[in-house]
């Protein structure tokens, strides 16, 4: 399991590894069965608290994406992908419907707000 931690994000820590846990299952690199990292072993890894692996590992349990058995750690649940990456095309349509609503008010044309996205959009995926 890859976690890469931006200090620079706006997200707090533990919602940036739940946000890649989530996307790990969906693209297929975790799969159901996979034994997590144990919080303790993360937290050592990603050099930050036990308390925030904890609450990571709680909101992905809650969200039903992780499994947690006493005394044999944290397992990725089965899953319907095909259900979790439409809810997740969902959310992204929500959040550019803001982001359009934001830009006509701003009066950026939908071409300025293209070009905008295409160079946001290749900086993340060269991070």
């Amino acid at each position: 399991m890859d976690i890469i931690l931006r200090t620079s994000s706006d997200d707090p820590i533990y919602q940036q590894i739940v946000d890649q846990v989530k996307a790990q299952i969906i693209e297929g690199k975790l799969v159901a069965g996979d034994a997590l990292p144990s919080m303790r072993t993360l937290a050592a890894q990603l050099r930050i608290s036990v308390i925030t692996t904890k609450r990571a590992y709680e909101e992905l349990e809650r969200d039903g994406y992780i499994e947690n058995f006493a005394g044999k750690g944290c397992f990725v649940k089965a899953q319907n992908t095909d259900f979790l990456r439409e809810e997740s095309v969902l959310n992204t349509e929500k959040l550019l419907t803001e982001v359009c609503k934001k830009a006509k008010f701003c009066g950026l044309s939908a071409e300025d707000l293209k070009d905008m996205i295409d160079l946001i959009y290749s900086d993340e995926q060269d991070q």
